[in-house]
């Protein structure tokens, strides 16, 4: 890492506790900035406004989507910040402002369509990959965790007298969230029939890969990406977080109020799951103006 940017990861780690992807992320944000700056010969410290409105603009231009530009933009925003804290800059230059992210209707999987992502978790040339894979889907979507999240089950944060999971969300903030019999007789069928076959290296980690090692984001991405193709799903529906944002809807939809949504995903604030609320009302209006019989 650059030398210049590894006191900005501290701050980011260990004075505001932003959990290790998100340092990443921001750093690497911030990287690209410098590389900006190098190929215009200018200095990226301190940050000069021309030079911001320059770098935003080739974030459009090479066709960054949105959501990737405001995050790259609020990691800049953050790191100027930093500047100011730490006297390498006076804060004379003016904050770049995000730009409008725009709504756009997430993609949301069905109660069926999750069915059949689960039932296609069988029929692999490997019974152990199956095993794995249903516990893992039906750990993901039944507790609504995110991927990082899913790895990071030690085999003593499951509770299956209580049916507790304590989970270690962004952050290192724990929780607790609870887990149906159904997840409990996945969980106990990869671990007695499964995990010994894997489990070559002893690691402590619950959900492991085909040479025995914790699982990534990455595995946890291509395992469901793997088992929605066959199960018919579109590509483009699929991503990291589908199920924990089916998961959320399907559980507004059936009547659990918000703060015990917000609790179980373990969102900082209320106002990231009220974002269900308005996802789900979006698709009732599409629904209620498209469909023939509505």
């Amino acid at each position: 890492m650059d030398e210049r940017i590894a006191p900005f990861r501290a701050h980011l780690l260990f004075e505001r506790g932003l959990s290790e992807n998100t340092a990443k992320a921001y750093c690497a944000d911030v990287a690209a900035w410098f590389s900006f700056c190098e190929s215009l010969r200018r200095p990226p410290i301190p940050p000069d406004e021309d030079i911001l409105l320059r770098f935003q603009r080739s974030l459009s231009e090479q066709g960054k989507a949105p959501s990737t530009q405001q995050r790259v933009v609020a990691s800049i925003r953050t790191w100027m910040h930093f500047l100011v804290l730490e006297g390498l800059n006076e804060g004379s230059a003016r904050l770049p402002s995000l730009p409008p992210l725009g709504r756009r209707l997430p993609h949301i999987l069905g109660e069926g369509e999750v069915v059949r992502i689960l039932e296609a978790c069988s029929g692999s040339n490997s019974a152990v990959l199956d095993l794995r894979d249903r516990a893992l889907l039906e750990t993901a979507y039944g507790c609504g965790l995110r991927a990082s999240e899913l790895c990071m089950i030690h085999l003593s944060d499951i509770d299956c007298e209580r049916r507790i999971l304590r989970v270690l969300g962004k952050g290192d903030k724990e929780r607790s969230v609870p887990f149906t019999g159904e997840i409990l007789y996945r969980m106990n069928e990869y671990r007695d029939g499964s995990r010994p076959v894997l489990d070559v290296k002893k690691h402590t980690e619950f959900f492991l890969s085909r040479s025995g090692n914790a699982l990534r984001r990455e595995d946890v991405w291509r395992i469901i990406r793997k088992r929605g193709r066959k199960a018919g799903i579109t590509a483009s529906r699929l991503y990291p977080h589908i199920l924990r944002h089916s998961l959320a809807t399907h559980l507004l939809r059936r009547g659990m109020d918000l703060r015990t949504l917000q609790e179980m995903l373990g969102h900082a604030s209320i106002a990231t799951t009220e974002k269900y609320v308005h996802f789900d009302l979006e698709l009732r209006d599409i629904y209620d103006t498209t469909h023939p019989r509505a």
